[in-house]
């Protein structure tokens, strides 16, 4: 009765906020996310040109670093992210981790060199981090259940958008600067005489391009060279543009509610009520006095529990211990299909296919198109099908698709490189990754993060998503560090063929562990995951 009670009396927090303006504005934390992972693809090869040219005369193992200090730095805010959002709130949690999304970015885009830029990118990385471990926990814990999978899913359209929106803004900045060039004034090897050339020249002298340089000669030979100007300054203004929507999310945030069940897990059931009445819609959503008292009857009699007491009760449980690393496992999955080896360095593997470097980046923009078409079938998508039998649908034509991404660089390119790779093989490797993006961000990407932000109890959901989404980064840190060392080493058609079998094995896996949460309330899915892995 205390409960019908308070609910009659208490006043909305605030005015009315559609749960669609609410998804709108949180996730621009995932647009954040989506344009600081996707833009480096762009910048890579204007970093590459010597520091005379406005580049950072970048070595291989500097382009694995620079991502590779992203995803390590958002595998803490990951599971940092979880703790603070536990603590002071999923909003609050957003209007911090935006300050720190323009701070990551300024600081990136001024650096004077690569050491200066690291920590910089550690910065901007635990923002990506901790809006991953956030923003769909906010979305699920806002969401009124009859829609909860549409606007979850929401959140991993940003993302895509988001990366769409970096390759636009790279393609755009790359054409106004001609390209990567750079104005040689001596070469004391005496290869080049003095004049303006393209990157693509000058990579030509590497074994990857058909010529007798390795990667460690290259680089020394161009840092010998005597350089006046370039356009390798091209890359700040691709970084500094995601300032723009941080400042936009910490305005936007500012208006929006706090999620109730938050509230509620700290013991304050009538601001838990005020939210709820701020973003539902009479008669339309579940009546609030009914979704209040299966909150309350779940999760509220326990009280709030510390970060170390929840993980007390997960290694206390088996169910929960067993879930947790399900949820670790789906983590790992949505990394180790190699989505972000094309986010990251489609140009570069263009490049290994025969692309001009200039083509390459306006070809990536036709990578994030098919993301974002995906990811807004995947709207539809994951409130038609079972999350299940998405997923595993994902990794087994993923794997289809790598496959034949590793058999058109090993029959096709590896044979002719040197000697004039037929004009339609990087075409074919375009067309390929495009399949595999449309595929990945209509099911894997949707799926996953609505899992993570809806799979775990209320009461533990800040460790355990936090602890899912740092496993996951980590995954993504070691692809993204190895990957360029891995191109280089094993050329294309190895490199496909190891991610191409690793996702048909995963798919067996998945037949086995995955659970099913589509149509349950957050409340309901917690009984079953008790029930399932007791």
């Amino acid at each position: 009765m205390e409960v019908a009670e308070l609910v009659e009396t208490t006043q909305p927090a605030g005015p009315k906020r559609r749960i669609g303006v609410v998804a709108a504005v949180a996730t621009l934390g995932s647009l954040l996310f989506g344009y600081d992972t996707g833009v480096i693809s762009g910048a890579l090869p204007f970093m590459y040109l010597p520091h005379g040219a406005g580049g950072l005369a970048l070595t291989v193992g500097h382009e694995g670093a620079i991502g590779g200090t992203l995803t390590l730095g958002a595998a803490f805010g990951g599971l940092i992210g979880g703790m603070m959002s536990d603590r002071w709130g999923r909003r609050h949690n957003l209007l911090t981790l935006a300050v720190l999304f323009i701070v990551g970015a300024l600081g990136t885009a001024v650096a004077p060199s690569v050491w200066v830029m690291y920590p910089f990118r550690l910065v901007l990385g635990f923002a990506v981090g901790a809006a991953s471990a956030t923003v769909p926990v906010y979305l699920s814990e806002t969401s009124p259940k009859r829609m909860r999978g549409r606007i979850v899913a929401l959140d991993q359209f940003m993302i895509v958008f988001g990366q769409l929106l970096a390759f636009s803004v790279n393609a755009a900045i790359s054409a106004a600067h001609g390209g990567p060039t750079l104005t040689v004034t001596a070469d004391p090897s005496g290869r080049l005489a003095p004049g303006t050339y393209t990157w693509d020249t000058l990579q030509a002298m590497t074994i990857s391009h058909g010529g007798q340089m390795n990667d460690e000669a290259f680089h020394a030979f161009l840092t010998q060279l005597s350089v006046s100007a370039g356009s390798g300054g091209a890359w700040r203004w691709m970084l500094v543009v995601c300032t723009l929507p941080a400042i936009a999310l910490w305005i936007g945030m500012r208006r929006m509610p706090e999620s109730a069940r938050w509230h509620l897990s700290h013991g304050q059931l009538t601001e838990a009520i005020a939210c709820l009445k701020q973003v539902r819609v009479e008669g339309v959503d579940e009546p609030i006095v009914d979704e209040v008292t299966e909150m309350v009857e779940l999760n509220g009699e326990g009280g709030r529990l510390t970060h170390r007491q929840q993980w007390a009760v997960v290694l206390e449980s088996r169910w929960a211990r067993r879930l947790l690393l399900v949820g670790v496992f789906l983590a790992a999955v949505n990394q180790t299909t190699g989505v972000n080896t094309v986010m990251y360095y489609a140009p570069k593997v263009l490049e290994f296919a025969g692309m001009s470097t200039q083509a390459s980046i306006i070809a990536q923009v036709a990578n994030g198109v098919m993301s974002v078409i995906g990811a807004a079938a995947g709207l539809w998508l994951i409130e038609r099908f079972d999350r299940r039998h998405l997923l595993i649908f994902d990794v087994t034509a993923v794997g289809v698709c790598l496959l034949g991404i590793a058999a058109t660089f090993g029959l096709v390119i590896a044979p002719h490189a040197g000697k004039g790779v037929p004009k339609w093989a990087p075409i074919l490797v375009l067309v390929l990754m495009s399949i595999f993006m449309l595929i990945v961000q209509s099911t894997n990407g949707t799926v996953v993060w609505t899992m993570l932000g809806e799979m775990f109890p209320t009461r533990m959901r800040g460790a355990m998503n936090g602890a899912a989404v740092f496993c996951g980064w980590l995954a993504n840190a070691t692809i993204t560090w190895t990957f360029p060392a891995m191109l280089a080493g094993l050329g294309g058609a190895g490199t496909y063929l190891t991610y191409g079998l690793v996702n048909l094995v995963i798919a067996v896996i998945l037949v086995k562990v995955m659970p099913e949460t589509k149509g349950r309330s957050l409340e309901e899915i917690e009984v079953e995951m008790k029930r399932r892995y007791a």
